[in-house]
């Protein structure tokens, strides 16, 4: 419970009579509070932008027309879903072409196997000659090559097919995606964007100092600047050994879980990164702390003296402050103005 309080403080005044002054008391009105003990964690309020864990802006090998296309924007696709399809025509008769190739080499090199089977079991029996026999055993393995070409030209036919179908590379939402069928695309031309927004990842940076504590499998709490949207399960990924050369600041990565797409990718959000093990501090009104000259409280002491004691800010929970203190602290001044003296004396006003 707060009580008014008055200080007793001297302020220089001037007389009338040349060269003298005198100290005239005079009575000002201050409140104090109570400091409360608590157990925190020192932390660091970041801001930085959130990202796709995954993006894919994704074109087909070969050129062609766009007969078919499976998805549209907003949709979700899992990895491997067809996204759409060039024109198959020639490249279907290609495959077909190969693979009858594939079944002729095939039978020629049977054909060829067998005579030369036979051609072997006649020379041992000396009813064919060796060059015979050696010329039969040679169009066998003629034979054999020629099987084993076609099925590389199917192969390389049937990888052709396959260009002309597009495929997601892994689970994701779809950004963008073509309105019409029947255009033509070139080669290498981005025709789908899928973004991976589960989970996004917050890109932002930490002092050198800070990266003695800030790990990786830290968790941390993360909420978006322009919306609503928290986490407490966001989890630090990346720690890099690498400053940004013009802020001097360590690059870091934090996964944002967001199964349920409460985070929006490409806006700012804010980490509350821990900096340390739990500590000893005192939470109090954020109206005592004063800031002129680096943050401060003004302690009370037992003689009713009031002293100015440095503070660090560990952890801002809207009308409630919790600092770390050198040193116990039971009452404060609430309010606290410039015009305070260390070593002035308060008295309770009833």
């Amino acid at each position: 419970m707060r009580k008014s309080l008055l200080v007793a403080f001297a302020l220089l005044s001037v007389t009338g009579v040349a060269g003298e002054t005198s100290l005239k008391p005079q009575g000002a009105p201050l409140k104090v509070t109570r400091a409360r003990a608590v157990t925190s964690t020192a932390k660091d309020e970041i801001t930085g932008s959130l990202f796709a864990s995954k993006l894919g802006a994704l074109g087909f090998e070969l050129g062609g027309r766009l007969m078919k296309t499976r998805v549209q924007k907003g949709d979700l696709v899992k990895e491997g879903m067809l996204l759409g399809q060039l024109d198959p025509e020639i490249v279907d008769a290609q495959v077909a072409g190969a693979e009858a190739a594939v079944a002729a080499a095939e039978a020629g090199a049977e054909m060829a196997s067998d005579v030369a089977a036979r051609n072997e079991k006649l020379k041992a029996e000396g009813s064919v000659s060796d060059v015979q026999s050696k010329g039969a055993t040679t169009n066998a393995k003629q034979a054999q090559a020629q099987l084993l070409g076609a099925k590389a030209q199917l192969a390389q036919a049937r990888a052709a097919r396959r260009r002309h179908d597009l495929k997601a590379p892994f689970h994701g939402t779809v950004i963008d995606a073509p309105d019409q069928i029947g255009g033509m695309v070139g080669p290498g031309m981005p025709v789908y964007i899928i973004q991976q927004l589960d989970p996004l990842i917050l890109k932002t940076t930490i002092t050198e100092d800070a990266r003695a504590v800030v790990k990786p499998g830290v968790k941390v709490k993360v909420s978006s600047v322009g919306g609503k949207a928290t986490t407490a399960d966001a989890v630090v990924k990346v720690v890099l050994a690498s400053a940004d050369p013009q802020t001097r600041r360590i690059p870091v990565e934090i996964s944002v879980p967001n199964g349920d797409g409460r985070f929006v990718a490409n806006t700012l959000a804010r980490a509350v990164m821990p900096m340390g093990g739990a500590q000893q501090a005192i939470a109090i009104p954020a109206t005592a702390l004063g800031t002129n000259g680096g943050e401060h409280v003004w302690a009370v002491g037992p003689d009713g003296q009031i002293k100015r004691i440095p503070v660090k800010v560990l952890e801002r929970l809207g009308k409630e402050i919790v600092l770390f203190v050198p040193e116990p602290v039971e009452q404060l001044i609430d309010y606290p103005t410039s015009a305070l003296v260390e070593g002035t004396k308060v008295t309770a006003s009833r």
